[in-house]
């Protein structure tokens, strides 16, 4: 049996470097099926986050097909997501550079098919019988006021574009019926955003092209519709939390109907374009992905019965789901696999993995297994979160030790995190901290009451389920109290400051692009998220005072820990003068603190030397905050009011 080192929590060494996890790891998403052909894009961080289109023959054989030149990324919401698709082997994409659409047959250069303006495009179908594609439009013309949004027509030869619909401030997920008579499509308007309520409408083509005989067949302002689908033989599919849970319906006979009634989610928070849960395999069976506690699952539902039947895979998570006769393809992950492509065999219930997200295989001895968790909160509430303990097999701590604690308050703040295999959690845990998943109320997968819990509460109760499941921990001997970190990005970092302004209970904090002044991102942030705080704090101007009380901004006073600040300085969303203004109050006080901008970032990092940075600039900013010696060199981060500059390194003895 191999010796075990004797190391102090934090001080292990371990194979999940950051290195390993910025330039060995890609990320997968936006499946698309074409005849037996299967696309998706990867996201490269060692290509400078440039995003590429992939096809996998039906034999097996995958080719990039994005150019170098190009980068496959629409930025309509800023999110985007659909931001490409295939028609017998022809694709149409939005290039990043440019927010173009283009037109490529296979192993042909790109042309570009909309006009030379400052339009942005997602979301596209092609309307076969009339050669043009039908896409989600947002116009930013005009930069002095808020940018149009419409769906569109665009003829396939370049002309310019049509106008279809307009009138609503937002518009997702123009569908197609069968013989493309009719159009359906999702409408909402400010402030709602829309996980709080949708409109789904179905118009008629006339000859000329246009729609008419437009009604609506579900949605409002107190109900979200997501994912509306039609089915091979031309009846309306669509999920809504009518019930309470995101559940599958259908329109037939002018009426609307169930499919499933269950207390589970068959849908997700529409961040970004195009992120399926169910696809029709046929016209009489539908598969399905849907949550329960946290955990994805996949089932197959019989319309003419509507039986849900399970389908056993070893996955937790499970995303851009797709379909074609006999076959499942879509994105997959698990608490010890990280996420792949895979294609199921619905007969044999066979699995091939297509693509790994990475292909250097890992250890399960320096993988931590997630516990779910339901800890209790405050107003006698339960909140959700995955624990993970210190793992490393070729480590153990000294007995009277505990591990320190990284708290993960996740973004959004209408979004979930799940149990599959993250190396970015692996990356903490292999070197001996504990870290808790936190699904806050107001976290999508567990309901629409849950979710609304965080209505005009957002920067209180998610700050308290944060606090409180770190306290959870303290209470049951799994953690060391005195050396508890909460970390966080966007909305997750405007959690992070909050809780490290506003209550007692963390030692240490990173703000990744996060939230420090709510009146500022009020007035200044884009137009998909310009009225998500009036859910999330209250309508402004009129609840001013509610902004500036929220904002950690106004009470550096309070704050009386270390902080370290990583930001994009080409951030949209959350422009860096909000870390940049707190940085400076906080350096100003005294205490000790710490700012990593990073040029050519904008919200989310995307380029491998960044993020492998921002990894071991954390990892020093605590060694040196916590006290404990690292078991590797990597850069020091300067820290303004911390005498240490150099960082600690020393080696570790075996245990006797």
């Amino acid at each position: 049996m191999t010796q075990k080192i004797k190391a102090c929590y934090g001080s292990w060494k371990s194979p999940i470097g950051s290195k390993f996890i910025s330039y060995e790891t890609i990320r997968m998403e936006q499946v698309f099926l074409d005849g037996q052909d299967t696309y998706w894009i990867e996201s490269r961080p060692s290509e400078g986050g440039r995003s590429v289109i992939v096809r996998r023959t039906e034999q097996g054989k995958k080719t990039d097909i994005t150019p170098a030149n190009f980068n496959i990324r629409t930025l309509v919401h800023e999110y985007g997501g659909g931001a490409y698709l295939v028609h017998k082997g022809v694709i149409y994409f939005s290039n990043f550079q440019d927010q173009c659409l283009y037109q490529q047959a296979l192993g042909r250069v790109p042309k570009a098919i909309s006009p030379q303006k400052n339009l942005r495009y997602a979301d596209g179908i092609i309307d076969n019988r009339r050669a043009r594609i039908i896409s989600v439009c947002e116009d930013h013309t005009h930069s002095e006021r808020e940018a149009v949004n419409t769906l569109v027509s665009l003829w396939l030869d370049g002309h310019d574009n049509e106008v279809l619909v307009s009138g609503s401030d937002f518009y997702s997920s123009p569908r197609l019926s069968p013989d493309g008579s009719f159009l359906a499509w999702l409408s909402w308007n400010h402030p709602n955003m829309p996980w709080d309520g949708t409109e789904l409408w179905v118009g008629t083509f006339q000859p000329d092209g246009s729609l008419a005989e437009v009604q609506k067949v579900a949605g409002g302002i107190e109900e979200s519709i997501f994912q509306p689908e039609w089915s091979p033989d031309g009846v309306l599919h669509f999920v809504s939390d009518r019930n309470g849970w995101w559940n599958i319906y259908h329109w037939l006979e002018e009426s609307v109907e169930p499919l499933v009634n269950m207390e589970a989610e068959f849908g997700r928070p529409q961040w970004a374009f195009n992120n399926y849960t169910y696809a029709f395999e046929s016209k009489e069976n539908i598969i399905c992905a849907y949550t329960q506690k946290g955990t994805w699952h996949l089932a197959s539902l019989d319309i003419q019965t509507n039986e849900l039947r399970p389908i056993s895979t070893p996955y937790t998570e499970i995303a851009y789901l797709r379909a074609r006769p006999g076959h499942a393809v879509f994105v997959a992950g698990s608490p010890t696999e990280t996420t792949s492509i895979v294609q199921l065999d619905l007969a044999s219930k066979e699995i091939e993995v297509l693509q790994r997200s990475t292909k250097i295989p890992i250890d399960p001895g320096y993988i931590s297994m997630p516990e779910t968790l339901m800890f209790p909160t405050k107003n006698c509430l339960k909140a959700h979160a995955f624990y993970y303990p210190p793992q490393n097999k070729d480590y153990v701590a000294p007995m009277e030790e505990k591990p320190p604690l990284v708290v993960m308050s996740h973004g959004g703040p209408t979004s979930a995190t799940t149990n599959a295999l993250y190396l970015t959690i692996q990356y903490w845990t292999s070197r001996g901290f504990a870290v808790l998943d936190v699904n806050y109320q107001g976290s999508t997968g567990y309901g629409r009451d849950y979710r609304r819990r965080l209505t005009c509460q957002w920067g209180i109760i998610d700050v308290d389920d944060c606090a409180n499941g770190a306290l959870y921990l303290v209470e049951k001997g799994l953690v060391d109290g005195r050396r508890l970190a909460i970390r966080g990005r966007s909305a997750g970092g405007y959690t992070t400051l909050c809780a490290l302004t506003f209550v007692d209970a963390f030692q240490a904090g990173a703000s990744y692009y996060g939230i420090t002044d709510l009146e500022k991102l009020a007035r200044e942030t884009h137009k998909f998220e310009s009225r998500y705080l009036n859910n999330l704090i209250g309508p402004y101007p009129e609840r001013r005072d509610l902004y500036i009380a929220r904002s950690p901004i106004n009470f550096v006073n309070n704050l009386y820990c270390p902080v370290i600040f990583f930001q994009g300085l080409e951030d949209k969303i959350v422009p860096p003068i909000q870390a940049l203004k707190m940085f400076d109050a906080i350096k100003a006080k005294g205490l000790p603190v710490a700012y990593v901008p990073f040029k050519e970032e904008q919200h989310g990092f995307r380029r491998s030397e960044n993020i492998q940075r921002a990894m071991e600039a954390e990892l020093y900013f605590y060694s040196m905050i916590f006290g404990f010696e690292l078991a590797e060199a990597v850069e020091p981060v300067a820290i303004e009011n911390f005498p240490k500059k150099v960082c600690v390194y020393s080696a570790t003895k075996s245990l006797d």
